[in-house]
């Protein structure tokens, strides 16, 4: 399994998106400052997740998020309902 994540950062308020095949694992390496793109922004917060049974899908879905107007409209709608 697959997961595409979407992260919310409590200093700052930004979103984060990525995937991951053990969330709680990925979560905690964001948090501990393991990832150098994250790394100044935290802590994080899980806010959403969608689950994939290939990692190709999930990477999809990742790049539909960051790349599309209608992609930036959902994660726009997540910052204001999180």
């Amino acid at each position: 399994m697959y997961f595409l994540y979407i992260l919310r950062s409590l200093k700052d308020n930004k979103l984060y998106i990525g995937t991951s095949n053990n969330i709680e694992a990925r979560l905690k390496q964001h948090n501990n400052g393991l990832s150098k793109s994250t790394k100044y922004r935290r802590p994080f917060k899980l806010i959403y997740k969608e689950k994939y049974n290939a990692r190709s899908d999930a990477m999809k879905r990742e790049w539909y998020f960051k790349n599309t107007s209608e992609g930036n409209k959902l994660m726009r709608q997540l910052l204001i309902i999180k």
